[in-house]
């Protein structure tokens, strides 16, 4: 039997004029939220001009309470500066930690699973309640 390792928590920056993405692949816990944070925190200082940090949850498969956390500590970090910290494709766990935690409102909530939980609550679906901003473009 061979054991593929594949990192904890992999993150890849993709930038725009006043935006960054940051594409989270792996787990988000006690041994890889310092890590987040950090690169978090090297995003804010390398663009004074930024307006909004955008986190794509699409291939996260694990967030605890330390994962929690550190999107705490980044989301006080983009507030004292006036960025808008959007979490992309939030998975159902996360939406779910979320909601039972009562943080959710601190976030703007993008993709199909915020409009899906805003739909349930009866809100109208479609995104942040900051407006339409365009995130950085994907390349490859």
């Amino acid at each position: 039997m061979t054991d593929h390792l594949c990192p904890p928590l992999t993150l890849t920056a993709e930038s725009a004029p006043g935006a960054v993405r940051l594409r989270l692949v792996g787990d988000l816990d006690f041994d890889t939220g310092e890590q987040l944070v950090e690169r978090a925190r090297e995003c804010l200082a390398d663009d004074p001009d930024l307006r909004d940090l955008f986190m794509d949850c699409e291939r996260l498969r694990l967030c605890d309470s330390t994962g929690l956390s550190s999107l705490l500590l980044i989301h006080r970090g983009t507030a004292s500066r006036g960025v808008v910290l959007h979490l992309e494709n939030p998975p159902a766990f996360l939406l779910r930690l979320l909601d039972v935690t009562g943080t959710g409102r601190l976030f703007a909530l993008d993709g199909a699973g915020a409009r899906a939980e805003g739909a349930e609550d009866g809100q109208p679906s479609g995104g942040t309640p900051y407006g339409a901003v365009q995130p950085p473009a994907p390349y490859g």
